[in-house]
């Protein structure tokens, strides 16, 4: 296996140590100059490692002082724990997962009619331009910004029934609302990417520039029939992705 990149290297223990706490919140990274000597490398390596930190949401610059460690605290998605039928439908998975950090979690919302367009058409197995419920959420944890979403659900499946609008009903969740019209959810496909945030994710979350993010797309069936589809952006550096697959 090749070995990696030295910047990779040191970006790599630089947040070992801030994941595991020996590098708390607010504390100063070491120098340019240590960071050299201990590793071996020149300044442009360090800069690099440094940056690919900030990146990721985990490290600030101080003009004049240097590089610290940002507050923040990590939410975990729990993919598998989080679409389980637990009985409340009063609750989404978000809260949930906002809950087990200690925060308070929100979203703001906006659902509209529109057409999927071929990309979503084809995560739907619909035509193009067939009618869906296109929502836009942006959630918060103690009134900070720290996901974004855009789901699409068939209107086919959900128009005038009780939760053809995903915020309206009493129901909370894509597993729960299902429930409720009698569509039982039998699986949630994701696939997971990391890139680049856009300059609207940037202002939409509060990042710095040049962050990269998590990106989910994700796809929820009944019956191996989508009931909805979805593309969820995380910042790095303030999510846990947890996958628990059991193994038959």
């Amino acid at each position: 296996m090749p070995t990696p990149p030295a910047y990779l290297t040191i970006a790599a223990d630089l947040r070992a140590a801030i994941l595991s706490g020996e590098l708390s919140a607010g504390s100063k990274l070491p120098s340019e100059s240590g960071l050299m000597r201990q590793y071996d490398v020149s300044r442009t390596v360090v800069k690099w490692a440094v940056a690919v930190l900030k990146g990721e949401g985990i490290v600030e610059g101080r003009a004049g002082s240097g590089v610290y460690v940002r507050d923040t605290t990590r939410l975990v998605r729990h993919a598998r724990a989080r679409d389980l039928r637990t009985g409340d439908d009063a609750t989404s998975p978000f809260a949930r997962d906002a809950a087990r950090a200690g925060q308070h979690g929100t979203w703001e919302h906006d659902s509209r009619h529109s057409k999927a367009d071929e990309r979503i058409a084809a995560r739907l197995a619909v035509e193009p331009g067939s009618p869906v419920m296109r929502t836009t959420y942006r959630f918060l944890a103690d009134d900070e910004p720290i996901q974004l979403s855009t789901s699409y659900e068939p209107l086919a499946l959900t128009a005038g029934t009780p939760v053809e609008w995903p915020e309206e009903g009493a129901a909370v969740g894509v597993v729960a609302r299902m429930d409720a019209i009698g569509v039982r959810v039998d699986e949630v496909v994701e696939r997971v990417s990391l890139r680049a945030a856009t300059t609207e994710e940037v202002d939409a979350l509060d990042l710095p520039a040049r962050t990269f993010v998590h990106t989910i797309e994700r796809t929820y069936t009944a019956g191996g029939t989508p009931v909805e589809t979805a593309d969820i952006v995380l910042p790095g550096g303030r999510y846990d992705l947890v996958y628990r697959i059991p193994i038959d």
